[in-house]
Protein backbone atom coordinates (compact mmCIF):
# COMPACT_ATOMS: atom_id res chain seq x y z
CA UNK A 1 0.00 0.00 0.00
CA UNK A 2 1.40 3.36 -1.02
CA UNK A 3 1.46 6.29 1.40
CA UNK A 4 0.04 9.51 -0.09
CA UNK A 5 2.71 12.15 -0.63
CA UNK A 6 1.06 14.57 1.81
CA UNK A 7 1.38 11.95 4.59
CA UNK A 8 5.03 11.10 3.96
CA UNK A 9 7.84 12.16 6.24
CA UNK A 10 9.21 15.63 5.51
CA UNK A 11 12.65 17.07 6.19
CA UNK A 12 14.04 20.62 6.09
CA UNK A 13 17.00 21.09 3.74
CA UNK A 14 19.68 23.75 4.21
CA UNK A 15 22.92 24.57 2.43
CA UNK A 16 26.22 25.94 3.68
CA UNK A 17 28.97 27.49 1.59
CA UNK A 18 32.40 26.85 3.05
CA UNK A 19 34.81 29.45 1.72
CA UNK A 20 38.21 27.88 2.27
CA UNK A 21 41.67 29.35 1.90
CA UNK A 22 44.11 26.56 2.74
CA UNK A 23 43.49 25.75 6.41
CA UNK A 24 41.24 28.76 6.98
CA UNK A 25 37.46 29.09 6.63
CA UNK A 26 35.25 32.16 6.53
CA UNK A 27 32.75 32.47 9.38
CA UNK A 28 30.13 35.07 10.19
CA UNK A 29 28.90 35.96 13.68
CA UNK A 30 25.12 35.61 13.83
CA UNK A 31 23.05 38.57 15.02
CA UNK A 32 19.31 39.29 15.28
CA UNK A 33 18.31 35.87 13.90
CA UNK A 34 16.94 34.22 17.06
CA UNK A 35 19.18 31.17 16.41
CA UNK A 36 22.55 31.11 18.19
CA UNK A 37 23.01 34.87 17.98
CA UNK A 38 26.56 35.77 19.02
CA UNK A 39 27.90 32.50 17.60
CA UNK A 40 29.89 31.99 14.41
CA UNK A 41 28.51 30.02 11.50
CA UNK A 42 29.14 29.24 7.85
CA UNK A 43 27.27 31.35 5.30
CA UNK A 44 24.14 29.51 4.23
CA UNK A 45 20.43 29.06 4.60
CA UNK A 46 17.32 27.13 3.65
CA UNK A 47 16.54 25.76 0.24
CA UNK A 48 13.47 27.41 -1.25
CA UNK A 49 10.75 25.38 -2.95
CA UNK A 50 11.45 24.51 -6.59
CA UNK A 51 15.14 25.40 -6.10
CA UNK A 52 18.09 23.10 -6.72
CA UNK A 53 20.38 22.80 -3.70
CA UNK A 54 23.40 24.04 -5.64
CA UNK A 55 21.41 27.06 -6.78
CA UNK A 56 20.45 27.73 -3.15
CA UNK A 57 24.15 27.69 -2.21
CA UNK A 58 24.94 30.17 -5.00
CA UNK A 59 22.03 32.39 -3.92
CA UNK A 60 23.07 32.34 -0.26
CA UNK A 61 26.67 33.27 -1.10
CA UNK A 62 25.41 36.24 -3.10
CA UNK A 63 22.83 37.32 -0.49
CA UNK A 64 25.15 37.08 2.51
CA UNK A 65 28.56 37.93 1.03
CA UNK A 66 27.96 39.55 -2.38
CA UNK A 67 30.10 36.68 -3.73
CA UNK A 68 29.50 35.58 -7.31
CA UNK A 69 30.06 31.85 -6.89
CA UNK A 70 29.54 29.52 -9.84
CA UNK A 71 28.44 25.89 -9.96
CA UNK A 72 31.89 24.83 -11.18
CA UNK A 73 33.51 26.34 -8.08
CA UNK A 74 31.35 24.41 -5.62
CA UNK A 75 32.08 20.90 -4.41
CA UNK A 76 29.78 18.95 -2.10
CA UNK A 77 32.01 18.07 0.86
CA UNK A 78 29.61 17.14 3.66
CA UNK A 79 26.09 15.93 4.38
CA UNK A 80 24.71 16.11 7.92
CA UNK A 81 21.42 14.51 8.99
CA UNK A 82 20.37 16.04 12.29
CA UNK A 83 17.55 16.40 14.72
CA UNK A 84 16.59 19.95 15.64
CA UNK A 85 15.09 20.11 19.12
CA UNK A 86 13.77 23.64 18.70
CA UNK A 87 10.24 24.43 19.97
CA UNK A 88 8.99 22.62 16.85
CA UNK A 89 11.21 19.49 16.71
CA UNK A 90 12.08 18.28 13.23
CA UNK A 91 14.80 16.63 11.16
CA UNK A 92 17.14 18.45 8.81
CA UNK A 93 19.59 17.66 6.03
CA UNK A 94 22.48 20.14 5.87
CA UNK A 95 24.62 20.14 2.72
CA UNK A 96 28.08 21.65 2.90
CA UNK A 97 29.50 22.95 -0.37
CA UNK A 98 33.09 24.15 -0.49
CA UNK A 99 34.85 26.66 -2.70
CA UNK A 100 38.57 27.28 -2.63
CA UNK A 101 38.41 30.14 -5.12
CA UNK A 102 39.19 33.43 -3.45
CA UNK A 103 36.47 36.02 -3.97
CA UNK A 104 37.84 39.54 -3.51
CA UNK A 105 34.31 40.94 -3.58
CA UNK A 106 33.37 39.21 -0.31
CA UNK A 107 31.75 41.64 2.06
CA UNK A 108 29.28 41.46 4.92
CA UNK A 109 26.20 41.96 2.78
CA UNK A 110 23.78 41.42 5.70
CA UNK A 111 25.14 43.52 8.60
CA UNK A 112 21.76 43.28 10.35
CA UNK A 113 22.20 39.49 10.61
CA UNK A 114 26.01 39.27 10.82
CA UNK A 115 28.03 41.35 13.28
CA UNK A 116 31.47 40.06 12.23
CA UNK A 117 33.01 38.30 9.26
CA UNK A 118 36.39 36.67 9.76
CA UNK A 119 38.73 33.87 8.69
CA UNK A 120 39.55 31.13 11.22
CA UNK A 121 41.95 28.21 11.08
CA UNK A 122 40.13 24.87 11.01
CA UNK A 123 42.43 23.80 13.85
CA UNK A 124 41.48 26.85 15.94
CA UNK A 125 37.75 27.49 15.54
CA UNK A 126 36.15 30.01 17.89
CA UNK A 127 34.54 28.78 21.12
CA UNK A 128 31.28 30.51 20.23
CA UNK A 129 30.37 28.53 17.13
CA UNK A 130 27.01 26.95 16.23
CA UNK A 131 27.35 23.30 17.42
CA UNK A 132 26.35 21.59 14.16
CA UNK A 133 28.63 23.91 12.19
CA UNK A 134 31.58 22.97 14.39
CA UNK A 135 30.95 19.29 13.68
CA UNK A 136 30.56 19.89 9.94
CA UNK A 137 33.86 21.78 9.80
CA UNK A 138 35.67 19.16 11.88
CA UNK A 139 34.37 16.39 9.61
CA UNK A 140 35.34 18.33 6.48
CA UNK A 141 38.86 18.79 7.89
CA UNK A 142 39.02 15.00 8.45
CA UNK A 143 37.71 14.27 4.95
CA UNK A 144 34.46 12.72 6.25
CA UNK A 145 31.48 13.37 4.00
CA UNK A 146 28.65 12.26 6.33
CA UNK A 147 27.63 12.84 9.91
CA UNK A 148 24.50 12.72 12.02
CA UNK A 149 23.85 14.83 15.06
CA UNK A 150 21.55 15.39 18.03
CA UNK A 151 19.12 12.52 17.57
CA UNK A 152 17.23 11.60 20.75
CA UNK A 153 18.66 8.60 22.48
CA UNK A 154 16.83 5.37 21.75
Amino acid sequence: MSIPIEDRFKVVVAVYVIFRDGNKVLLGKRANTSYFDGSYSIPGGHVDGNEKVIDAAIREAKEELAAEVTRDELKLVHVMHRFSDTPTPHERIDLGFETTKLHPEITNNEPGKCSDLNWFALSDLPENIVPEVKIILEKVAQGEVYSDYNFPKE
